[in-house]
């Protein structure tokens, strides 16, 4: 019986020394040692929601052929539906890239550019390359507003509506989204997969 004892006495020495080495070992490995992280701020909770936005926004653009661009669902007579007068494919990116402009400029105070048209976007732009610069180059205005959020400056109501530039940081991206989902059923409806929702080997 005393020879089991002292058998499971060196088991256990054992187990702890192999458990404590290995401890040590790993903490002392570069992979263990995690660097500090950036402190989260308003600004950059917000331009991470923009960025998600952005992509699949502007990868849905993209995926749209040139000759769809003024595709609306008008023009396939669903029986019972009311699609008439609804913006094509060209015109739904379009008012995300200007309504975009519209939305974050108070944040910086910077006026909105003239090709805005009251949310409308430029309505001599038609080609798709033009169309998805116009948009691309809204969201890098996004970021760049929301980057001036501070604690203090985020809840000052600004612009004639007098909003604070917390809601419109953010509002801005909520709307995004609701004409990306329109985007979508304007992709499906000519026979493509929104890349978002693509297999990995699409």
């Amino acid at each position: 019986m005393k020879a089991f004892q002292i058998v499971l006495l060196l088991a256990g020495v054992t187990f702890t020394t192999a458990t404590f080495a290995q401890e040590t070992k790993s903490a002392a490995s570069p992979s263990a040692q995690q660097s500090p992280q950036t402190a989260a701020t308003i600004g950059s909770a917000i331009d991470r929601e923009i960025t998600i936005v952005e992509k699949e926004v502007v990868d849905a653009a993209e995926a749209m052929p040139e000759e769809k661009y003024n595709f609306s669902p008008e023009s396939l007579h669903i029986s019972g539906s009311d699609y008439k007068g609804v913006r094509t494919f060209a015109e739904q990116v379009k008012h995300v890239a200007a309504s975009n402009y519209l939305i974050w400029s108070p944040i910086t105070g910077d006026k909105a550019p003239d090709t805005v048209n009251d949310g409308k976007g430029p309505e001599a732009m038609k080609a798709k390359a033009e169309i998805v610069s116009f948009l691309k180059e809204s969201f890098a205005f996004g970021h760049k507003a929301v980057a001036t959020l501070t604690p203090a400056n985020s809840v000052e109501t600004v612009g004639k509506n007098k909003r604070t530039r917390l809601y419109l940081a953010t509002f801005a991206p909520a709307h995004a989204f609701d004409h990306y989902g329109q985007m979508v059923e304007y992709l499906r409806m000519n026979g493509i997969v929104p890349p978002a929702s693509r297999a990995k080997s699409d």
